[in-house]
């Protein structure tokens, strides 16, 4: 039995799929495919890592007259259980962040101004002159909110799913082939004015976007007026947002490949284990925001609630991570 039969027979027994196996082993589903045709062969680094993966011998995977398998004994040893990152693999997950920020961007910023249109017909409804009922305005709000977070969740799912493959390098400790280190670092370097650039953007957006309640306030707008200025308000820190989260997508992508800052191996390991802890804190903040809405329909104040979970969570995280360190 020639190597290629073996790969597939044993990934077959594992009942792991290409993409599940390439994972594992740190190449593209591709090269699994080249692997199993016997189109081309793995490496001497790739055959010893199939080794450990699999629990046979080495002898077992090149030697075509060997038919039954040796199986070993699996040591736990960190250092082997890294996935190994090729050129290949680091230019298609760059490519495909660079991609995908933009998209991300946009649908977040449909997330933050989906509510804009229920306020302003909430204020339309309340100033009586249009003949817009207070469950008219209710109604069409929530319509077109619930069709841009759709639009939203939609852009989302589709962006993940592109690079679900590389869901490995915000947990797994990494091995990266050499030069792939040294590219990741230039494009950084050539990123870095346009990335310091977003930032002064959102700084500048976020940061203004209480001048349309502070020029209301001065000149004495209507309430009417004010709602207005709320929306401009909303629609200043989406577009603010939008420049961050352009910019940190495909800085974020660069820091996981070279595991620095929010991705090195240490915050890695702690991220691993408070994940679930923040993914609760954001359902709580999402229920607290419906039934607060739902209940008391007042959709055009309970927004407050999403900046202020996103000014606590840093708290909230903090906390965690000492809580977590300290037991460590």
């Amino acid at each position: 039995m020639i190597l290629a039969d073996k790969i597939i027979n044993l990934r077959k027994k594992n009942g792991w799929s290409q993409e599940e196996f390439a994972e594992k082993l740190g190449v593209s589903r591709q090269s699994v495919s080249k692997y199993e045709s016997a189109q081309s062969i793995p490496d001497l680094d790739k055959i010893i890592k199939m080794s450990r993966i699999f629990g046979v011998t080495t002898d077992y995977l090149i030697k075509d007259e060997m038919e039954d398998e040796e199986f070993v004994e699996m040591d736990v040893d960190p250092e082997n259980t890294r996935y190994k990152v090729t050129m290949e693999m680091a230019n298609d997950f760059l490519q495909i962040k660079k991609e995908s920020a933009v998209k991300i961007a946009f649908a977040t910023f449909l997330c933050i101004i989906s509510p804009i249109c229920l306020i302003i017909l909430a204020g339309i409804s309340e100033d009586g002159r249009f003949g817009i009922s207070e469950d008219m305005a209710a109604g069409i709000g929530l319509i077109i909110l619930f069709i841009l977070i759709a639009i939203a969740v939609s852009i989302f799912i589709f962006t993940y799913s592109k690079a679900r493959k590389y869901d490995f390098f915000e947990t797994e400790e990494i091995e990266t082939e050499y030069g792939v280190d040294g590219m990741v670092k230039e494009k950084k370097e050539k990123f870095h004015d346009a990335y310091l650039r977003n930032n002064i953007i959102g700084t500048v957006c976020c940061i203004g976007s209480v001048i349309p309640i502070f020029v209301g306030v001065a000149l004495k707008f209507n309430d009417f007026l004010m709602v207005i200025m709320v929306g401009v308000l909303i629609t200043m820190v989406a577009t603010g947002v939008f420049f961050f989260v352009t910019g940190g997508t495909y800085m974020s992508a660069m820091n996981k490949i070279l595991e620095e800052d929010d991705y090195s191996r240490k915050q890695k390991k702690l991220n691993k284990s408070i994940g679930g802890i923040a993914g609760a804190y954001w359902m709580v903040a999402t229920a607290l925001y419906l039934g607060y809405s739902f209940i008391t329909n007042d959709w055009d104040r309970s927004w407050i609630v999403w900046p202020v979970a996103g000014v606590l969570y840093p708290v909230f995280h903090t906390i965690i991570s000492t809580v977590k360190n300290k037991n460590q």
